[in-house]
């Protein structure tokens, strides 16, 4: 495409440089110095501006061709920062090896602190972010009377329950839309298990309140979950559904005998509400904002044609 250059005068390019929003022409234009004095070049480079801007409707573009400008090199879109804290609640049991019938523990305390970083996946996909956070929780097991009126005990207890801390990395989605959002986490998680009680009237006093030698008190595993937020700029609030699933065992397996292994894998579900404070500025929040910002690029464009004389008017 040939290129275009128009000459500006010292005050529009001052203009342009100088405020805010404007410092950085529309993707596909430069300003380069001509080498004279009091004037410089505006070169069109991008074969997507092919249109006739001059006389073109800006309000009457399609939205196909809207979604086709690239904006997102010139306006960050989605990339922010977020920090909140965060309290659920929920249930929790174990997937024992051998099976043990067993129910729901409710687990009253889970909270911590979460930052979210959003960014651009591949550089133009304003949907994905990575969230970090450090938790304090419980998890625990409650057996259940079997059909025979039996109910299983480990080192004399019905049940337990653990205080925990722990500190999940996942990868955080969401689409926008109005002053809501849809997320999706995925992700692992570290733990340490700081604490126990035991309940049951066959347990020692002795371990009670005690871990032993052969339990495990390192946790890891999986995190992940659905949830939606309300968006009031520069405050979010998200209610989260999580399910936590570790592959650390309570204890180690040959505990009880080096010839059978058993295993014993806690999961939880927790429900939560947090508040989320943006850290820096939210902006490209929805595809009406992305078609917005595109006329607005279009409107910077005709401005500088309209403002500055043709090099054959130029001539004249």
């Amino acid at each position: 495409m040939k290129a275009l250059h128009y000459i500006i005068a010292p005050a529009l390019l001052a203009c342009l440089t100088s405020v805010p929003g404007l410092a950085q022409l529309p993707e596909g234009l430069t300003v380069e110095d001509d080498g004279q004095e009091g004037s410089a070049v505006v070169e069109a480079t991008d074969s997507t501006l092919s249109l006739d801007i001059e006389n073109i409707d800006i309000d009457s573009l399609s939205d196909s061709y809207l979604d086709s400008l690239d904006v997102n090199k010139d306006i960050p879109i989605n990339d922010y920062m977020m920090i909140g804290v965060q309290y659920g609640m929920g249930l929790s049991q174990v997937s024992w090896n051998p099976t043990m019938k067993q129910k729901f523990r409710f687990v009253p305390y889970n909270f911590g602190v979460l930052f979210t970083r959003y960014g651009k996946m591949f550089g133009y996909m304003p949907y994905f972010g990575i969230q970090a956070g450090l938790f304090f929780g419980q998890e625990g097991y409650q057996f259940d009377e079997d059909d025979e009126g039996y109910t299983p005990t480990v080192e004399g207890a019905t049940g337990a329950l653990m205080n925990v801390v722990e500190v999940p990395v996942m990868a955080h989605c969401h689409f926008d839309f109005w002053k809501m959002k849809m997320m999706a986490n995925i992700g692992i998680y570290g733990g340490y298990r700081l604490s126990i009680t035991r309940f049951g009237d066959a347990v020692p006093e002795s371990i009670r309140n005690s871990f032993l030698e052969t339990d495990n008190r390192l946790d890891y595993g999986i995190k992940g979950g659905l949830g939606f937020a309300f968006v009031f700029d520069p405050i979010e609030i998200h209610f989260t559904a999580m399910y936590k699933h570790s592959f650390g065992s309570l204890y180690q397996p040959d505990y009880y005998s080096q010839y059978y292994y058993r295993y014993a894998y806690p999961a939880n579900f927790v429900f939560s509400v947090g508040v989320h404070f943006q850290l820096t500025k939210r902006v490209g929040k929805t595809q009406h904002a992305l078609k917005r910002e595109a006329r607005e690029h279009l409107g910077l464009i005709k401005s500088i044609q309209e403002a500055v004389p043709t090099e054959k008017e130029g001539e004249e």
